[in-house]
């Protein structure tokens, strides 16, 4: 779901101008980018320090980031369930925006 930068109406994901006002929209290919890079680095975060919750501190889960910390990562289940998460692209941050990247 998208919506217009000057007006705030809903358009769709693959439009280029808002139906309502007429604006063009700003292209998406840059956010998919960074959306890709955020992906790669919660994933390695998490393979590599996922007994630590790190790859929970850094996308702002910060009180279960803490339950990872204090439990070893649930004793390894907890960040081995957080990592295949995260590789099927099923994994969010704080805010409920979902972690996707491409392998």
């Amino acid at each position: 779901m998208k919506f217009c930068p000057n007006c705030g109406a809903q358009v769709d994901d693959n439009a280029v101008v808002c139906v309502k006002c007429g604006v063009a929209l700003p292209n998406m290919s840059q956010k998919t980018n960074a959306e890709s890079n955020r992906w790669l680095i919660t994933l390695l975060l998490c393979f590599f320090l996922g007994g630590l919750g790190v790859h929970r501190f850094y996308v702002g889960k910060t009180g279960t980031g803490i339950a990872q910390l204090l439990t070893c990562g649930g004793c390894g289940i907890w960040a081995l369930i957080d990592f295949i998460m995260i590789l099927m692209g099923n994994f969010t941050d704080n805010d409920g925006n979902p972690i996707k990247g491409n392998l």
